[in-house]
């Protein structure tokens, strides 16, 4: 399989035999042309994913169409071949199967027409279930990037700088700058191994973390202005009428979570957003063994234990009301548990 990257040594690549990534190989093998998808309001994951699943298919002399329901974020739009990924409500194949990436069903992607073909599904977050035809489901991996490496290490495939570019974002944005607790010392050992591949950590943090248009800075100020705090919760929010005053995106939201999280102390954090329909999205953090995810199951939501995310009916104070009594429960079991661990 060509290219002019490096090769990721054999004794590396994941032996074939009855495993998920072995069945997934040979779905790829036998067909022609496949559709590669991820969830609506794709993050650095999601959109690094796909274009480095795309770059395997096509080394693999097979047809990729890259879809999403949402435009790419700004902030990733310079990844390299991000414009092969085409923005849709609908797909129409024929495909030979529909590649999912991190999508815990066909809601996820808010796509129509996923259902006429063959779900070869790959996950890692803690709420995946194996809801395909073909499944892969990681919970030990940082990133689906992660995964997609491994995939490409299992085919014989070439590690272009390129690919390694796109497969390093995952990393760095899925672990939050390498600060949650599914960083272990497997992701530095394949963040080295992406950066000898020709991936630019500098350039690729640099891309994600100092490119913020004009609207995020002025959302995070009116959001900061906001800061409540009550033991070791903290939240935020903002309303719609704030989005609308500084001509914001979705995306401009994407991170805000992350400030409530950083206070000393904090061990959970939350942020709200009211939606134009008067639902309430939430992006919850926590720092440690708190786990967030089981949260946000909890209210229909997913995600990751330090990760996750939900939406809940309005009004925003309903929302608010809901979600810290989720969080006082869980931080006053966690306590508890951890009490009598170390009794």
């Amino acid at each position: 399989m060509g290219g002019n990257g490096r090769n990721p040594s054999p004794d590396r690549a994941l032996r074939a035999g009855g495993d998920p990534v072995h069945e997934i190989l040979e779905a790829i093998r036998k067909g022609e042309r496949f559709l590669v998808c991820s969830h609506s309001r794709p993050d650095g994951d999601a959109v690094g994913s796909m274009l480095a699943m795309g770059m395997l298919l096509q080394q693999m002399g097979k047809r990729a169409d890259l879809v999403t329901a949402d435009r790419i974020p700004l902030v990733h739009r310079g990844m390299p071949q991000a414009d092969s990924i085409r923005t849709a409500m609908r797909v129409h194949g024929p495909y030979d199967a529909a590649i999912l990436l991190e999508c815990d069903g066909f809601s996820r992607t808010r796509l129509l027409g996923l259902e006429a073909f063959l779900i070869v599904n790959i996950d890692h977050h803690v709420s995946g279930s194996p809801w395909g035809q073909v499944n892969w489901i990681d919970r030990d991996a940082a990133s689906v990037g992660e995964m997609v490496y491994r995939l490409v290490q299992a085919a014989g495939g070439t590690v272009t700088p390129e690919m390694a570019t796109c497969l390093y974002t995952t990393l760095l944005t899925d672990t939050g700058g390498f600060c949650y607790g599914s960083t272990k010392s497997s992701t530095f050992q394949i963040a080295h191994e992406l950066v000898e591949a020709g991936a630019n950590p500098i350039r690729i943090a640099q891309d994600v973390y100092f490119s913020m248009p004009a609207p995020k800075l002025m959302l995070l100020g009116a959001a900061l202005s906001r800061l409540q705090l009550e033991g070791r919760m903290a939240w935020l929010w903002l309303r719609h009428e704030d989005m609308e005053r500084v001509n914001a995106a979705e995306e401009d939201c994407e991170g805000i979570v992350n400030y409530a999280l950083s206070v000393a102390g904090v061990e959970a954090a939350v942020f709200l957003r009211e939606l134009p329909e008067g639902r309430v999205r939430l992006s919850l953090r926590s720092k440690g063994e708190l786990n967030v995810a089981a949260i946000a199951e909890k209210l229909e939501g997913g995600g990751h234990g330090n990760a996750a995310g939900c939406t809940l009916d309005g009004p925003l104070e309903r929302a608010l009301d809901v979600i810290l009594s989720e969080l006082r429960i869980s931080i006053e079991a966690f306590d508890q548990g951890r009490a009598e661990r170390s009794a």
